[in-house]
């Protein structure tokens, strides 16, 4: 994730949906590959950019997205950009840009800090189990690619093995890697692949609908 593949491409001869965000006077684009979330009032949600132009971007998803027109896009570097939902089709999806957005810094996408796997702060019900047989209720309220951050009642010791699992979440192996009062954070055992968190996460923030899932594909 985060490799730019190509730079100042032009969006001729690409998927119809794009010609919706991309406009006749501004045809040129920056080919990318960004890991990327969506922020909406359904929850945050795991993208990839695809390509970005003075008017809009293009991400890949890998689930049917919330019904909101209006989200925010975040980058790895922290930077956001609110953004107007335009088009889906399969594993794509549009957006145009709410305000004008500096497309040479979505490409460098500079940042002060060393990059790290993009966080989802979400709020789901977990268990969390130790091999001793304890067994706890947690609240998931941070997940990424190689851990979580639960808040839990339970008492475990730091370094101590655990086992979390959710609706929606399989049974996960995790190393209890901090400790502060009733919060925990969680380093897993089996690091996920980016495209299975993405599914993963929006199981577990789904709530009374049923969001259909498009097929399974690696990334």
């Amino acid at each position: 994730m985060g490799e730019v593949l190509r730079q100042q491409e032009t969006c001729a001869g690409r998927n119809p949906g794009d010609s919706t965000i991309e406009n006749r006077s501004a045809p040129r684009c920056t080919l990318l590959i960004r890991a990327a979330k969506l922020i909406t009032p359904s929850g945050e949600f795991l993208c990839v950019i695809r390509d970005v132009s003075t008017n809009g971007i293009n991400v890949r998803i890998f689930h049917a997205l919330p019904p909101e027109t209006r989200m925010t896009i975040e980058l790895q570097n922290g930077d956001r950009h609110e953004v107007e939902f335009v088009w889906q089709k399969d594993d794509r999806a549009g957006f145009r840009f709410e305000h004008e957005a500096d497309i040479s810094r979505i490409v460098e996408s500079p940042s002060r800090f060393s990059k790290r796997s993009i966080r989802l702060n979400i709020s789901a019900a977990a268990t969390v189990s130790a091999l001793n047989g304890q067994s706890a209720l947690a609240e998931i309220t941070d997940l990424s690619q190689q851990g979580a951050k639960i808040v839990c009642a339970g008492r475990f010791a730091i370094d101590e093995r655990v086992r979390i699992s959710a609706p929606g979440l399989p049974e996960t192996n995790a190393k209890v890697r901090w400790r502060k009062e009733l919060q925990y954070g969680l380093i897993f055992e089996d690091t996920y692949q980016y495209g299975e968190l993405a599914r993963i996460a929006q199981r577990l923030q789904q709530r009374d609908e049923d969001i259909p899932l498009p097929p399974a594909t690696a990334c």
